[in-house]
């Protein structure tokens, strides 16, 4: 299995730009450039589609042409005619500058014009329905693949981040105000686990997504013995959608919201993370920023501006990934089978911009500031940690938990009305504190049960997270055991994007080869 390694720095050349159209080979090769860090060719830029209807088209109409010359549909010498002229079309097309009709009723008088009427006996038991069903599955499942790759760049990303901040101590927020502390390695394995799932969820789509509707016709097949099974195996299907009303009608609307419904999910999570980032840019000293450059930029008046361009843009197009799959959702509704409202390419969008926002999560992550100390600072400042005082309390002393709660947060309230960190609260006065609180439960022991060394101990962070002993706890021995285990993770989906890349390649060459020695 491959490993997926986290990006240098100087090879990240991904600028952020608004979301164009991204080809599963194009962005392969954007990141096999940037695995080995060179430079990204003019012409694999993100937007450029590397394959359009006209395309998928001709690859139907060489497995069509192949299956009805094996089903005897057509002669063979018929079948070799007919072989000649789908292969010129296709040249034809792939001329500099030619037209690449994607509509088939435009598509197929470039083949009659070369082979006569008798080229159309190739459309035998075929429909613009069920073309056009396999084209969207053809178009998604390039698509979808694409998606796992930049998936499992980011992921790579994002552990590597995560690695190298084990021990780093961050707050942690909850109601939008500081909860506990945390490492920075346990909050971004907390993301790493959320887009396992949806790298899991893409793995099980696909396998719903790469059955083939070809051969189903407009909804009830035909007369002829078309062989359904031979046209999925021929263009690199699982298989064949076996019912044909669904293969050519409900299919493409079923599996198309499964597939916006897992981007959603994705930048949905995607937004919440950057936007956590994001608010640390408003604090006058952050602990987390970028590394100033391509993803930062400066205001056109205030020179001490760094806007967090690259923040702005991700977050943007993440919700422009929701709205788009929540737009297609409302677009399909109510809407009577055989039409044409869900058969369009907004799934084929969705998932391309799903794609390129993945992609710039890469290099967010690769571009990351962590300043330690002052995140340390920020939770020293505060009293996050006055739960494990109370948790000590009920440990070491047998202080009820809700006692030692009630006596934390008046610790707390004193604290902060003097304006004192909790470090900075007079010992003395801490014993006084405790002995009021306990009396509200008539709690015997009026004294307080800690030293002062132990009683500073329990407030500092690092006690904390050492002491902590749950299963997917921050401490440092869960957190190199999660990390493991979202690596082993992370090789399984490469190992599992890798068999279907093969799988497909081994697919194209079998109907290549048998295509042309139809006509050779």
């Amino acid at each position: 299995m491959r490993r997926l390694e986290p990006v240098p720095a100087a090879a990240a050349t991904i600028r952020f730009m608004p979301p164009r159209r991204t080809g599963r080979l194009v962005l392969l090769a954007l990141l096999l450039a940037l695995l080995s860090g060179a430079a990204v060719a003019a012409d694999k830029t993100p937007g450029k589609a590397e394959h359009d209807n006209f395309h998928f088209l001709g690859e139907m109409n060489k497995a069509s042409t192949v299956m009805v010359v094996e089903t005897r549909i057509v002669p063979p010498e018929l079948g070799k005619k007919i072989a000649r002229a789908v292969d010129q079309v296709i040249r034809d097309g792939n001329q500099p500058g030619a037209k690449r009709p994607g509509d088939y009723l435009q598509y197929e008088p470039l083949i009659l014009a070369l082979a006569g009427p008798d080229g159309s006996r190739m459309h035998s038991g075929r429909s613009r329905q069920d073309i056009l069903s396999t084209t969207r599955r053809l178009m998604q499942r390039e698509r979808a693949l694409a998606l796992m790759a930049a998936m499992t760049q980011s992921k790579a990303q994002l552990l590597a981040v995560a690695e190298k901040n084990l021990d780093t101590i961050v707050p942690a927020y909850t109601n939008g105000v500081q909860a506990q502390p945390t490492t920075y390695a346990h909050y971004l394995l907390a993301f790493a686990s959320v887009f396992g799932r949806d790298s899991a969820r893409l793995k099980d789509a696909y396998a719903r997504l790469n059955l083939s509707p070809l051969g189903a016709g407009a909804l009830g097949t035909s007369s002829f013995p078309v062989n359904r099974e031979r046209l999925a195996e021929l263009l690199g299907f699982d298989g064949a959608l076996e019912n044909s009303y669904d293969a050519a009608q409900l299919g493409a609307l079923d599996t198309g919201v499964e597939l916006v419904g897992l981007c959603s999910n994705a930048a949905l999570m995607m937004g919440v993370l950057v936007q956590d980032m994001h608010t640390q840019y408003h604090q006058a000293a952050p602990w987390i920023t970028l590394q100033e450059g391509r993803l930062t930029g400066t205001s056109s008046i205030m020179p001490q501006k760094r806007n967090p361009y690259a923040l702005n843009t991700l977050r943007l197009q993440a919700s422009e990934v929701v709205g788009r799959a929540f737009t297609y959702q409302l677009e399909a509704h109510n809407v009577t089978p055989g039409m044409p409202d869900y058969k369009r390419d907004q799934v084929e969008k969705t998932l391309e911009l799903t794609t390129d926002a993945f992609v710039k999560l890469a290099e967010l992550m690769n571009n990351l500031v962590i300043d330690r100390s002052r995140a340390l600072q920020e939770v020293e400042a505060d009293y996050s940690t006055t739960t494990e005082l109370a948790d000590i309390l009920q440990r070491d002393s047998d202080v009820p938990f809700r006692v030692g709660h009630h006596f934390a947060s008046e610790l707390v309230s004193h604290g902060r009305a003097h304006k004192l960190k909790p470090a900075e609260i007079p010992f003395d006065v801490v014993k006084q504190l405790y002995t009021e609180a306990v009396k509200a439960f008539d709690f015997p022991r009026t004294d307080f049960p800690l030293t002062q060394e132990r009683y500073r101990t329990a407030l500092s962070a690092q006690n904390m997270l050492a002491s902590s002993k749950g299963l997917g706890g921050p401490q440092r021995a869960e957190t190199t055991r999660m990390l493991a285990a979202e690596k082993r993770r992370l090789d399984q989906d490469a190992a599992w994007l890798k068999a279907q890349e093969e799988k497909l390649a081994l697919a194209q060459q079998k109907l290549d080869r048998t295509f042309s020695g139809l006509f050779q």
